[in-house]
């Protein structure tokens, strides 16, 4: 019946952001397709990352747009003064951070998503559905309830925000919404290894840092459910709510997995509220050789994950997933005029993902998603994982043959921490790792373990092959001994 109602097409007005030629519009795009598939396919061949020239970073320094040039013209400054100075995380040799290389068909995908330019904070529209569909696999994956709900977000560091104020809610009441803790004494539980983010997420959410526990580890890096115990059963005694709990599925230091069956069993007892920091490790339920550190994560209350490490979608690709949804819209649900719902018609639907984070103006994330878990399944986030691991253990036996080199923590997952022996270890192995990542054929991090300076090679990335691994020990070793030659040689100069 509407239909009949329906306007005969009409000329759409020129809009002013419109190409002033379709053709050359085609033409260029079909251009940066060619252009991106030959730098994919041509990434080993160039350094990991270079950093911006002085004339590069001139270039981005100016305080006026400027006149329009045409889209050609863009391109070519694209090609000369972006292109050059990624971050590097696509490339084999990237292994200094957690971070995923990204599958190219995730790129198509994001370009279709742009091109659809949907809003994806509400309203009836297929990008809601396709949204949906994710958190339905991802409920299936984790074993979570039928009342499970999911949502896109940037990344795990806003989904464990999110996950603190869903705690926070649960413990005290939705009214805390508007009357805030009015005097409650909350307590936060998470192990020293724990992200910064959940430091930073309690800060936000009003609670104060203090009301953390950094709880010790024991000699695997996971969380001491003993210390734990003991903390709750003090806090309680001193009249203090223990809230929730952060489990750690991959720690970024060294990929521990705390015991998340004992802490479900810890969480019940208490009555605080279970969260997963499942970063990367979540999406281990795919991989034969780490689905089995993840027994008790069906008893989440909540889980934060990405897409964008593990599953090698492109940045950004974070997800939430809670147990119950009623306690996302708890916390986020703000009813307005504007946003009223109908029975039909675009504003249709009862639940909008607005009502389940802070969030009304969202891009469709999923469709990127959706298209690398459909063309790759969830059998190549596993085989990358597997690979991850293999060249893992690969890495730790060639530091633990050589008498130059220690290791610093377990090595079972994808993650290696060692560094260069010594006397002067601290200074000479972060220098090391500058100068590797200025030469540009790998990229390791720092961190510390023990209080030690720790090469951390994070092997994330499924291009990675042994050349990579080969690459950075002849590259510490190299680095190490001119290093030791160097100061044999300020030696002698200050003394003659």
């Amino acid at each position: 019946m509407t239909r009949d109602l329906a306007p005969e097409p009409s000329p759409i007005h020129a809009s002013p952001f419109d190409p002033k030629d379709w053709e050359a519009f085609r033409d260029l795009g079909r251009r940066m397709i060619d252009d991106l598939v030959d730098q994919l396919q041509a990434l080993g061949e160039g350094p990991v990352w270079r950093p911006p020239t002085d004339e590069v970073r001139a270039a981005f320094a100016t305080e006026a747009v400027g006149a329009p040039v045409t889209p050609d013209a863009v391109y070519a400054e694209y090609l000369k003064t972006v292109a050059p100075y990624a971050s590097g995380n696509r490339h084999p040799g990237f292994m200094g951070w957690v971070q995923g290389g990204g599958a190219p068909v995730g790129a198509l995908a994001e370009m279709l998503a742009a091109g659809l330019n949907m809003n994806c904070g509400g309203r009836d529209h297929v990008g809601l559905e396709l949204e949906r569909q994710i958190a339905l696999w991802a409920r299936s994956w984790f074993g979570l309830p039928d009342t499970s709900a999911g949502l896109f977000v940037t990344g795990a560091s806003q989904a464990n925000f999110m996950s603190v104020l869903a705690a926070r809610s649960f413990a005290l009441g939705s009214d805390v919404r508007k009357t805030g803790l009015s005097g409650a004494r909350l307590a936060a539980y998470a192990q020293v290894g724990a992200h910064a983010c959940v430091v930073r997420a309690i800060e936000m959410a009003g609670i104060g840092r203090e009301a953390l526990r950094l709880i010790p580890t024991d000699a695997d890096f996971r969380i001491s459910t003993e210390a734990l115990r003991r903390q709750i059963a003090a806090d309680k005694a001193a009249g203090i709510t223990p809230f929730l709990i952060v489990g750690t599925a991959g720690t970024v230091d060294v990929g521990a997995f705390d015991d998340l069956a004992e802490l479900a069993d810890i969480a019940e007892a208490s009555g605080a509220w279970l969260h997963v920091d499942g970063a990367f490790g979540a999406l281990g339920v795919h991989a034969p050789s780490v689905k089995g550190r993840l027994k008790g994560l069906a008893r989440a209350r909540s889980i934060a994950f990405d897409f964008h490490k593990w599953g090698q979608v492109p940045y950004d690709a974070g997800f939430l997933i809670v147990a119950d949804e009623v306690r996302l819209t708890d916390v986020f649900s703000s009813p307005a005029a504007y946003l009223s719902r109908a029975s039909s018609g675009l504003a249709a639907g009862e639940v909008w993902p607005t009502d389940l984070g802070p969030d009304l103006s969202r891009g469709c994330r999923a469709l990127k998603t959706w298209f690398v878990l459909r063309t790759c399944g969830t059998e190549a986030i596993g085989e990358a994982i597997e690979h991850g691991l293999h060249l893992a253990q690969s890495l730790a036996r060639r530091i633990d043959a050589h008498d130059r080199l220690e290791r610093l923590a377990p090595a079972d997952l994808n993650i290696v921490c060692f560094r260069y022996v010594c006397e002067r270890s601290d200074q000479f192995n972060a220098e090391i790792v500058q100068r590797l990542q200025l030469a540009g054929r790998v990229a390791p991090s720092l961190t510390r373990i023990g209080g030690k300076v720790s090469i951390r090679a994070a092997l994330f990335n499924p291009r990675t092959t042994e050349a990579e691994l080969d690459a950075l020990i002849a590259g510490v070793l190299a680095l190490g001994g001119e290093l030791e030659k160097e100061t044999d040689n300020e030696r002698q100069r200050s003394k003659s």
